[in-house]
């Protein structure tokens, strides 16, 4: 009898210690999932100004646009939980979105290839960032899962892993921005 409990305590310290492990690298690819989603906006942030500067030599006098922009990018640059960072990023897309349509106004600008060749990398990264996203989402409801359901919940709740949050783009993100001139 005292085999058989022996027993049952090892198998149990098993899986927790199994348990534990699962849990710490499911935490860990939503951490690494987080960091692609840095790495690609941060990208975008890099873009964001050579392409208003393009903007500025055939638009001077659209300088709220402009300010707009950058004070979109500055708030999405501070965010630091993916609900701060939705929220911003709506923002920064709008701000985007006018400064684009600022620059459909003026066809040498279209056509210039700098222009064009900025406005190619900004769609192709945030076609990274969609992505990025999507990935970090993943890996949360993975993460999330392991955490909160039976038996796993009761490791989890020993050793303080806690649920993470959703990139969740706010219900504004579904509204066309209002462009206003």
């Amino acid at each position: 009898m005292e085999w058989i409990i022996l027993g049952v305590v090892v198998l149990l310290v098993l899986w927790a210690f199994t348990t534990y492990n699962s849990l710490v690298t499911k935490r860990n690819r939503v951490d690494n999932a987080w960091g692609q989603v840095e790495v690609q906006t941060k990208r975008r942030y890099d873009l964001i100004p050579n392409v208003v500067e393009s903007v500025k030599g055939y638009a001077s006098h659209e300088q709220q646009t402009f300010e707009k922009v950058v004070q979109a990018r500055s708030l999405a640059q501070s965010a630091s939980t993916p609900g701060q960072q939705a929220q911003a990023e709506n923002l920064l897309t709008g701000a985007l979105r006018q400064l684009f349509a600022v620059a459909e106004a003026y066809p040498e600008l279209r056509a210039s290839e700098n222009f064009q060749a900025l406005q190619a990398e900004l769609s192709e990264t945030e076609n990274k960032i969609a992505v990025s996203r999507q990935i970090y989402n993943d890996s949360v409801l993975t993460y999330n899962n392991a955490a909160q359901t039976a038996p796993t919940n009761l490791v989890a709740g020993i050793f303080g892993f806690k649920v993470r949050e959703f990139f969740d783009a706010p219900d504004a993100a579904d509204e066309a921005p209002k462009v206003q001139f």
